[in-house]
């Protein structure tokens, strides 16, 4: 059975999956770097760049390529799911937001080769590959990420940016679903 196949059969079933169904999912796919032909190079200047695995209704399965650029603090809309790492190590900020105001880092966390680390609804994180390591995550969400917002610290701003855009800010004006200006006193 072809990769393909055997991605389709064991997601395609899937119906509004739990934290653990999606894991579940994750585990039987039992994917590595070897299963990835023709992986994505990082795109110059992003962080990231992915391919699409697998899409339906319910869930998405994408793959990324790191550079050695972190990406912008983001949530994933209404989506969680889970992400795994096929090489590499990574490093990911959680943040914190209050109302209107600028994500406060709270933690961050070292997920090596093989970990798994969940991705909750409307949780804020940004991730990078860390100490020059060639990273390669596999990333399963359930339903697909629509609506993510990224964050620029710097400007005090947020966006809800396009299906099409990755977890930084957009390059294209019409990526910026819609802007929020952020409230820059402390977490209001």
């Amino acid at each position: 059975m072809s990769l393909t196949a055997k991605i389709k059969n064991i997601l395609d079933p899937l119906k509004i999956p739990s934290k653990t169904d999606l894991k579940d999912a994750l585990l039987q796919i039992d994917m590595t770097l070897d299963d990835l032909a023709n992986l994505p190079i990082p795109s110059e200047g992003k962080p990231y760049n992915r391919k699409l695995l697998f899409k339906n209704d319910e869930v998405e399965l994408l793959v990324m390529n790191w550079s050695q650029l972190e990406c912008a603090p983001h949530d994933h809309g209404n989506s969680h799911g889970w992400i795994q790492v096929l090489s590499g190590t990574s490093l990911n900020s959680i943040y914190e937001v209050k109302g209107k105001g600028l994500p406060k880092e709270l933690f961050y966390q070292y997920h090596h080769k093989g970990q798994f680390f969940y991705a909750p609804k409307k949780a804020i994180h940004k991730m990078k590959a860390s100490n020059n390591t060639g990273m390669v995550t596999l990333h399963l969400y359930s339903p697909p990420i629509t609506g993510m917002i990224v964050y620029d610290l710097e400007k005090c701003a947020a966006c809800v940016v396009s299906d099409d855009c990755g977890a930084w800010w957009p390059d294209e004006q019409y990526q910026k679903v819609k802007e929020i200006k952020l409230n820059t006193k402390s977490n209001q």
